[in-house]
């Protein structure tokens, strides 16, 4: 069945459908499910009809716990109702969820799965959130990316209504909710064929009605409580069959493949991965590339995690299996192990299937990045006889030491032809507009698959932005951060003078684009001898463009992000120039229309002047051997200097320190607690001694030869040539370290500082 084709997120997805099937949406907003319930709000305000033929009732509660209140409410009166949550607002709707469950009221709650704050709060993705939830009733199904969120979110209301069951319909906060593919949506004539009106209308009448008064909610005691409670077991048993017709209608219309569980890899595969959410398109990209080697690996993707089916499992793992990796996205502290783990195990056992070696992995918590180099890490550990039966993958765990060393460097597994292109940005600049602008762009103007995802700090404005924008022929998975890409922006030259590493980003022969106000000269000072050596060795093309003074001249201020935008259409060489030119513009009128014909014409002047403000950068043959700087900010004679450098994950403090009278006021200073050094260098001569740290670093062949002759020449004309005939050393010696290697000298002269602290409160 051919559907409309639209750039879209995760969160734009589960809104269309969810719209289709609600008569109330209760909503209090929370990052990163807000944008859903924005959407919805927008469509019903522009008298958007759903397929009962009417506009969504939203109604803007003042807290979670009232928005859950409210769904309850609603329910009751006979209203299909929705909401949109996510981390603590899911969790403050609990309570009302064990009502809504045990009432066998049919609702949805999309969920964009976001981390629960514990030892600090985070607002990106995992699944702690969901998890927490598994014990309130509500059925739970899982998406992978945006559009299986909008393939099987059907699934999730249809099963609801039909099965007297509420839903939770969860995906990975940020990384699908926000993430942009172009995808095939929904016509809403197709979601209303599938609807089951007959179970609809005998939602209506049991709704709560003074005419027919009813009593719901009642007291009970223990002698009655249990059996009340267990009388729920039935319907649970049938959900699973409920969903699966519902899935094997949209297979019917999509020609898809969607079950309770689905396998992908070997069919005789003897290691094998189990998880949910993002991760599985991941895990596919690298199945994809072992099995072409000839490896038995596979995945187990599951879809519907509660009410739990053993024998849908049971079904799709392959016979062949030896060993098993259970991957959660949340940790429960103290726990055996974690609860999607604990379900296979429990299943795997009650099953006799003993001999199958089973681990258990966690992942991705507060949406840390989960590279194909951690999947590499998984199936390499399985291989071994005896694998760690817990592990941590994308971190280093010094703590514990549960984490499996990553594969780096890491095959290349992405969609062949993909182009990958990489965005440093300011937060509020616009650049993260901008390139959402220019995915819709590509997406809904050429044929090319397309995917988005935007990568920020908690404090998004003024904070560092990362674009990560990826185009191709062929489908595009790869839900993780790119870092070889084929272009690169630095939209903030503060991010060259502060030496993060950009250049390195770029794939060889690549184009690596500086928005700055400076010349080549001035260029080549502010780039570190790194970024230097890279460019020119791996034929970076280097372009600046000065898009802070264009649009000053333009009239557009400090908007820069409309020049840029338009040069990156000129290098990138994703579609034709004069098309994305053409789209810019119509996309320029579009929004700022309202704002009068000179706003409309000063933008597009800044698309024409970012196609013919770049500089192409003649790199100098002399980056290749810079002069090193990696630690100018501690060379030199001047006394005391102090500088910071990032090992890792760490910072160290550090101090270098020139002469003896400015060494002795450093102690003082440590002594007194004034200052405090993760390393101190103290050099007795300023400046260091010959060829030390203090003196300037010279990498040519040439230069060491020079300085070498001027050693050698000092040194031949010195009468006194070698340390042991130095008479004063000799009367050190004689006098007070008795012998050469003695045990006194050997103790005075190598000091073992392991072990050494700064003083007591530093």
């Amino acid at each position: 069945m051919p559907r409309a084709k639209q750039s879209m997120d995760g969160n734009t997805a589960a809104a269309h459908v969810a719209y289709a099937y609600t008569d109330v949406a209760a909503i209090y907003p929370i990052t990163p499910s807000s944008p859903m319930a924005d959407s919805v709000d927008q469509w019903a305000a522009a008298g958007q009809e759903n397929i009962f033929g009417n506009q969504v009732v939203v109604s803007e509660m003042q807290s979670e716990a009232g928005a859950a209140g409210t769904v309850h409410g609603s329910l009751a009166a006979g209203a299909i109702t929705t909401t949109f949550t996510a981390s603590q607002g899911l969790l403050l709707m609990i309570p009302n969820m064990y009502k809504i469950a045990a009432e066998q009221l049919p609702c949805v709650f999309d969920v964009s799965a976001r981390t629960v704050a514990t030892q600090s709060l985070n607002i990106f993705g995992d699944h702690s959130d969901v998890y927490a939830c598994r014990q309130t009733g509500f059925a739970m199904l899982a998406e992978t990316n945006p559009q299986e969120v909008m393939d099987l979110s059907p699934v999730a209301h249809l099963a609801a209504i039909e099965g007297k069951v509420p839903f939770i319909n969860f995906f990975d906060g940020f990384r699908t909710s926000h993430e942009i593919q172009k995808i095939e949506k929904w016509d809403y004539a197709d979601l209303k064929e599938m609807c089951n009106m007959d179970a609809v209308k005998a939602f209506r009448e049991h709704a709560l009605n003074p005419e027919h008064p009813a009593m719901r909610g009642s007291h009970e005691n223990g002698d009655v409580f249990f059996q009340h409670r267990e009388a729920c077991n039935s319907v649970y048993e049938a959900l699973p069959a409920v969903v699966k017709k519902y899935m094997g209608k949209i297979n019917e219309k999509l020609g898809t493949n969607y079950d309770l569980f689905n396998y992908y890899g070997a069919e005789d595969a003897d290691r094998v991965i189990i998880a949910m959410g993002s991760i599985c398109d991941v895990a596919e990209e690298v199945i994809d590339y072992l099995t072409a080697k000839g490896e038995k690996v596979g995945l187990v993707k599951v879809r519907l995690y509660r009410p739990w089916s053993p024998e849908a499992i049971l079904k799709v793992i392959p016979k062949t299996a030896k060993k098993i990796a259970v991957l959660d996205r949340t940790k429960e502290p103290g726990a055996l192990g974690d609860p999607l783990y604990l379900d296979v195990a429990a299943t795997l056992r009650e099953a006799g299937l003993n001999d199958i070696i089973l681990t258990g992995g966690r992942y991705g918590l507060g949406s840390k990045d989960t590279p194909p180099s951690s999947v590499f890490a998984v199936y390499k550990e399985l291989e071994k006889d005896d694998p760690k039966p817990r592990f941590t993958i994308g971190i280093v765990d010094d703590v514990t030491n549960l984490s499996l060393p990553e594969v780096k460097p890491a095959p290349i597994t992405s969609a062949l032809g993909t182009k990958e292109c990489k965005f440093w940005g300011l937060g509020g600049d616009g650049t993260v507009g901008a390139n959402k602008n220019s995915t819709k762009i590509i997406g809904d103007h050429t044929d090319k698959y397309i995917q988005a995802y935007f990568q920020y700090d908690s404090k998004k404005t003024g904070g560092v932005t990362i674009s990560h924008l990826r185009f191709g022929d062929n489908p595009i998975k790869s839900p993780y951060y790119i870092n070889q890409a084929d272009f690169v922006a630095c939209h903030n030259p503060a991010y060259v003078t502060q030496g993060m590493k950009m250049a390195q980003d770029v794939k060889p022969g690549g184009v690596f684009m500086i928005n700055c106000q400076w010349s080549d000269e001035e260029l080549g000072h502010h780039l570190n001898a790194e970024a230097k050596k890279y460019i020119a060795d791996n034929n970076i093309q280097l372009y600046t463009i000065n898009a802070i003074d264009k649009a000053i001249e333009i009239g557009m201020g400090k908007r820069t992000n409309t020049i840029l935008q338009s040069a990156f259409f000129k290098l990138a060489d994703v579609m034709p120039i004069d098309d994305a030119i053409k789209f810019m513009k119509e996309a320029a009128k579009k929004s700022y229309s309202k704002k009068g014909d000179a706003v409309v014409e000063m933008n597009y002047k800044a698309i024409d002047c970012g196609v013919d403000a770049i500089h192409k950068v003649e790199v100098p043959e002399s980056w290749k051997n810079p002069e090193a700087d990696a630690f100018r900010a501690v060379r030199g004679r001047d006394g005391r200097r102090e500088a910071d450098f990032t090992l890792g994950d760490q910072t160290l403090h550090t101090c270098t320190v020139s002469g003896l009278a400015n060494a002795e006021k450093l102690m003082e200073d440590i002594k007194a607690g004034r200052v405090s050094y993760d390393f101190v260098e103290v050099m007795a001569c300023p400046g260091g001694c010959v060829g030390g740290g203090g003196q300037p670093i010279h990498d040519s062949v040439e230069m060491a030869a020079s300085r070498g002759d001027v050693l050698w020449n000092i040194d031949k004309n010195t009468k006194v040539r070698f340390s042991h005939e130095n008479k004063d050393v000799q009367a050190l010696y004689k006098e007070y370290l008795r012998q050469p290697l003695g045990h006194k000298a050997h103790m005075l002269l190598h000091t073992d500082h392991f072990g050494w602290k700064m003083p007591s409160g530093h």
